[in-house]
C-alpha cells in the first residue's frame, strides 16, 4: 500500500442540481487534465532515463535517528544542492527534508534513516527512508497546537509527495520542479 498526492483527480466532477457546467470551467479542467497527462508521460520518460543516462545527479546518506541528524540532513542537502547548481531550491528543500527527518526521529523507534536526493532534467526528488512501515496521516491541528503541521507543509510546498511501504519500513518522498522556483 502506498500514499500518493496528486493535484488533479481522475474522477469526473459531479455538477450541482444536475445542470451542465459552463464552457470555461470545462475548458480549464480539460486544460489542467491535459497538462497533468503530459507531466505523467514526462515523468515516465524521466524514470526510464534514470536507468539509461549517466548524467542523473544522485546522493544518499545514512544517518542515526537522533535529533542532531535533522540539522545534519539540512546541511548535507544544502551542500549537495549547491554542488548541483540548484541553490534556488535550497530553502524549501531543507525545510521539507527537515520535516521528514524530524518525523522519523519523533514518531518511530528506528535506529537510523536514509536521506536520498536525485535531480534529473529540472526535477528534484527527495526521499527519507525509515524502518517503520506505518504510513503517516495528515493531521488537522488546532490553532494553538505546537505540532502536526509537517505533512501540511509538504502538501503546500511540494509539487507532489507520497509514502510507500518497503520490505524494511517506508519511504516518504517529495518532488520539486526546479524551473518553477526561478
Amino acid at each position: 500500500m502506498s500514499l500518493l498526492y496528486c493535484p488533479v483527480r481522475d474522477e469526473p466532477r459531479s455538477l450541482p442540481h444536475g445542470g451542465d457546467a459552463p464552457a470555461a470551467p470545462q475548458r480549464r479542467h480539460s486544460s489542467v487534465r491535459h497538462r497533468w497527462e503530459t507531466l505523467r508521460q514526462r515523468v515516465g520518460d524521466l524514470t526510464i532515463r534514470l536507468v539509461d543516462e549517466p548524467d542523473v545527479e544522485a546522493a544518499s546518506w545514512r544517518l542515526p535517528a537522533h535529533p542532531a541528524s535533522v540539522g545534519r540532513a539540512r546541511r548535507l542537502t544544502r551542500e549537495r544542492l549547491r554542488a548541483w547548481d540548484l541553490e534556488r531550491l535550497s530553502d524549501v528543500t531543507e525545510l521539507l527534508v527537515s520535516e521528514l527527518v524530524t518525523n522519523v526521529v519523533c514518531h518511530t523507534c528506528c535506529g537510523d534513516l536514509v536521506v536520498r536526493l536525485s535531480a534529473v532534467e529540472g526535477l528534484l526528488r527527495c526521499e527519507v527512508e525509515d524502518c517503520d512501515g506505518v504510513l503517516p496521516e495528515v493531521a488537522r491541528p488546532s490553532a494553538g497546537a505546537e505540532n502536526g503541521r509537517g505533512l501540511l507543509l509538504l502538501d503546500s510546498l511540494a509539487c507532489c509527495w507520497g509514502a510507500e511501504r518497503t520490505r524494511r519500513g517506508k519511504i516518504m518522498w517529495f518532488e520539486l520542479p526546479a524551473y518553477a522556483l526561478r
